[in-house]
């Protein structure tokens, strides 16, 4: 029954911490430089990679540059999302915005198995989470909850609490391990950017002739990620 009115007080709290305020500047100013340059090079319509079009990335990628205006759509929406971002007056505005683009190259990142931003991209989609709790008190009003709102905090409190949040930042570190440990071992084998790469996996690989065939039909035949694991997964249960 309390646990909107001790969020409330932890929550008034945090905006009063010093740490935790500069904590934010920090999640905006590092999305920001995460949309920013790629939405620039969107909107000129250049590829941002090298990616050959076998790759499963290269291949959506490939795609998406051919869609023409979209491409270049997409980049004026990164632009824009970290440019309010910058601004702390539109700072709430860009969080809103950024969410569902983040959102959707991670789950595109996880989905083909992309180690570029295997692991950026769910921590990006963490950052974005926090500062939309940051802002929970302009964000309040859209939650059924039926309890005494939160003031709206317009202003930075001129006396800020200058109490290193040890929790806080112990538990943000230990998110950060987990996510980085969970994403680079919960994948058995990666496509990995080039042929060379993926097949550095297969000196460890349980059984290197599957590993072999799964890096050929992906880099060599352009076999889509899905039918290239059958595959992998097929010779892999025969007896060696």
């Amino acid at each position: 029954m309390n646990t909107l009115p001790n969020f409330h007080k932890l929550y008034l709290d945090a905006r009063r911490n010093r740490w935790m305020n500069y904590f934010t500047v920090f999640c905006r100013l590092a999305l920001a430089a995460g949309f920013i340059p790629p939405g620039i090079v969107k909107i000129n319509h250049e590829r941002f990679t090298d990616l050959h079009n076998n790759q499963p990335m290269g291949h959506y990628l490939e795609a998406l540059y051919h869609t023409g205006y979209y491409h270049t759509f997409i980049g004026y929406l990164q632009v824009t999302a970290g440019l309010l971002l910058l601004i702390p007056r539109t700072a709430i505005m860009g969080a809103l915005l950024y969410f569902p683009i983040i959102l959707n190259i991670c789950i595109l990142s996880l989905s083909v198995r992309f180690e570029g931003s295997l692991v950026t991209s769910p921590l990006m989609v963490i950052a974005n989470l926090y500062l939309l709790v940051w802002y929970y008190d302009r964000l309040q009003f859209v939650f059924p909850f039926k309890t005494e709102p939160i003031p709206i905090q317009k202003n930075k409190p001129k006396q800020l609490d200058n109490k290193f949040p040890i929790k806080f930042f112990g538990g943000a570190f230990a998110t950060v391990v987990l996510v980085v440990f969970t994403v680079t071992h919960m994948f058995e084998i990666m496509p990995r950017n080039t042929i060379s790469d993926c097949e550095k996996q297969c000196k460890d690989s349980e059984n290197p002739r599957a590993c072999q065939a799964f890096c050929d039909s992906i880099h060599n035949s352009g076999m889509p990620l899905h039918k290239a694991l059958d595959q992998y997964n097929e010779v892999e249960s025969k007896p060696r």
